[in-house]
């Protein structure tokens, strides 16, 4: 980590960054390494599989920003990296592997996601497609390194040329034999996967927690394996990636005081610390939180990635689109804080 100041801009979560590397990882996919000032460090410390939102330069009417998940490992002492494969069309992807260079700058909020092992120690059976790599490779390296359980993965790729990581996996399945297992299953040799080889390949790692990423037709394949086989709901985490229509970066519009006069109360216990405020009925909690100087964790802000989900402990609310939220966890008292808004006079929710 350098000395130097980071710059602060247009809100105090946003934090303009150097690249300090760019990596080739396969012909159409590079690892941007970024360098953090030491008085930004606090606010980039990250948890293994969480991503980055960045903003992308663009002279559309409508900002860009995109979420990238960070390959490298809060717990090896490497600086944060993030892996971006090009997609057809793919504005964001296309214009970071085309124009940025080390020594260029970029905004960027700092780290988010759920899509992260509430343990390190526990046998993992990870499932990456293409792309997916990228943060089940933090969580791969954060196992090694600072965990004492197996790692298992199994990692589906079109071709030999599109495998990311191929020499970092081979060699750190040299540095622990005993410990980590890798299998790539290539399209190209091998055909799609099948629900019933998915399900057969995880069959001995029963008592494992299976985290999958990748392309939506490989997740829904590698998810209804599991269901089959008989995994319970809790043991499988997913990750979606997003493409983000509308602005993060931006600041809320200010809370007009006549919104105060139909607003509900709302307990928000976040990070251990209980904050009573008085929520409008037309706007978010998000927008609640921000106004009133709260760190709420959020980046899409529509619903989709899931950084601001909490529990509704005590009362009601409604939500605009129920986005990355199934029923089990509407059910189990889950909520999106970018889309709720409140039903009852009194809501309580922890984060």
């Amino acid at each position: 980590m350098t000395s130097a100041t980071a710059e602060v801009s247009r809100g105090s979560r946003v934090v303009t960054l150097r690249v300090a590397e760019v990596i080739e990882e396969t012909a159409d996919a590079r690892s941007l390494v970024f360098d953090v000032p030491a008085d930004a460090a606090d606010r980039f410390a990250y948890r293994p599989g969480q991503f980055l939102t960045l903003r992308i330069p663009s002279d559309r009417s409508a900002p860009v920003a995109r979420c990238y998940s960070l390959a490298s490992s809060p717990l090896t002492g490497e600086p944060p990296r993030v892996t971006i494969k090009r997609t057809a069309d793919g504005y964001g992807s296309n214009w970071l592997c085309d124009n940025i260079s080390a020594g260029d700058t970029i905004d960027v909020l700092p780290p988010l996601g759920t899509f992260t092992p509430a343990s390190l120690d526990t046998d993992l059976l990870l499932w990456a497609g293409g792309s997916g790599i990228t943060p089940v490779m933090s969580i791969l390296r954060s196992a090694l390194a600072g965990g004492t359980g197996r790692v298992v993965l199994f990692y589906a790729n079109r071709g030999a040329d599109s495998v990311i990581f191929a020499d970092a996996l081979r060699e750190l399945a040299e540095q622990y034999p005993e410990r980590l297992q890798v299998t790539h299953w290539l399209e190209s040799l091998q055909g799609l996967p099948s629900t019933a080889r998915l399900a057969a390949f995880a069959a001995p790692y029963a008592s494992f927690e299976s985290f999958v990423c990748g392309p939506a037709p490989f997740m829904a394949a590698v998810t209804e394996a599991l269901a089959g086989a008989g995994w319970p709901r809790e043991r499988v985490t997913t990750e979606v990636f997003v493409s983000l229509t509308g602005d993060p970066f931006a600041e809320p519009e200010p809370l007009d005081p006549a919104e105060d006069a139909d607003a509900a109360e709302v307990e928000v216990e976040l990070d251990g610390e209980v904050h009573a405020l008085r929520w409008p009925r037309s706007r978010t909690l998000v927008d609640v939180m921000l106004s009133d100087g709260l760190d709420v964790p959020y980046s899409c802000r529509e619903g989709e990635c899931g950084s601001c989900a909490c529990t509704v402990l005590d009362g009601e609310v409604a939500m605009d689109s129920t986005g990355v939220l199934d029923q089990d966890d509407i059910d189990a008292g889950y909520t999106l804080a970018c889309q709720a808004r409140p039903r009852t006079d009194s809501v309580r929710i922890r984060f």
